[in-house]
């Protein structure tokens, strides 16, 4: 695990969008892990000015998004899968349908989740996954409670992440916000061969604590990313405010070698 610890939220973005780029520059048809929210915001913006300023084409790679909602009407904007166009693939020049989401509205969503995973595989895993985290610790919509073995499936939603979700779901009160997620699982996730987690402000500090320095536990299902082989977390210093080790985090960030990227 490496963790890199800067006041800058939008430095930390650039971070994330460079190796992006220097994976899709390396290796043209490489398969992106996305998500929507406000996270990876800058993260996207900072693809979109690389793609007209410098070239950067994603026109070979492919994406799979991290979750879908379940039951909202069919091209409903705010639906994950629009909200993701809308912030980066109509922006830049992904192939048509090179970016999936689960299948929300599909009549089996079991048998959606199992075809999910099989598209993922077929497509020769996930390069680079982007996550997230929320205040309670879950990463996707991998709730507390959460198998830290689990695979892509349906999730019921809390109470919590509802209330959170709301802000983004403008024609929607806490009422009619979905209760149910299609979700990649943990153990999906922890199958991509770099994950890139990006966490700002004071809210989500006990989250980081829990997932940079806390035992592993379904309690806080991000914290099964520390078994993973290739993990960054990218967190400005009010996310980084409960952690032991922060110094040290800096420190070896300050000391890394020119060479070595994330």
């Amino acid at each position: 695990m490496e963790v890199v610890i800067n006041p800058s939220a939008q430095y930390l973005a650039d971070l994330a969008a460079k190796a992006i780029d220097e994976l899709l520059r390396s290796r043209g048809d490489a398969v992106l892990g996305l998500l929507s929210g406000s996270s990876p915001l800058a993260v996207y913006e900072a693809l979109v000015r690389r793609h007209h300023e410098t070239g950067l084409s994603f026109a070979g790679a492919r994406g799979f998004l991290l979750d879908e909602y379940v039951g909202l009407p069919p091209n409903a904007p705010e639906s994950n899968l629009a909200v993701i166009n809308q912030q980066l693939v109509a922006r830049v020049d992904f192939a048509p349908g090179a970016v999936r989401a689960p299948d929300g509205g599909a009549e089996d969503l079991v048998a959606a989740c199992a075809q999910y995973e099989r598209d993922i595989a077929a497509a020769g895993g996930i390069d680079l996954q982007l996550l997230g985290i929320g205040i309670d610790g879950h990463v996707a919509f991998n709730e507390p409670g959460s198998s830290l073995a689990s695979r892509t499936r349906v999730k019921s939603l809390t109470e919590q992440t509802r209330r959170d979700d709301s802000r983004f779901l403008d024609e929607y009160d806490i009422d009619s916000v979905p209760k149910y997620m299609l979700t990649q699982g943990l153990g999906t996730i922890m199958e991509a061969r770099h994950v890139v987690l990006l966490a700002f402000g004071q809210g989500k500090a006990e989250a980081v604590e829990h997932l940079v320095e806390g035992p592993v536990s379904a309690l806080w299902p991000g914290s099964v990313l520390q078994y993973h082989p290739h993990l960054t977390v990218l967190i400005d210093d009010a996310a980084a405010s409960r952690l032991q080790l922060a110094d040290f985090y800096r420190h070896a960030w300050a000391n890394k070698p020119s060479w070595q990227g994330l």
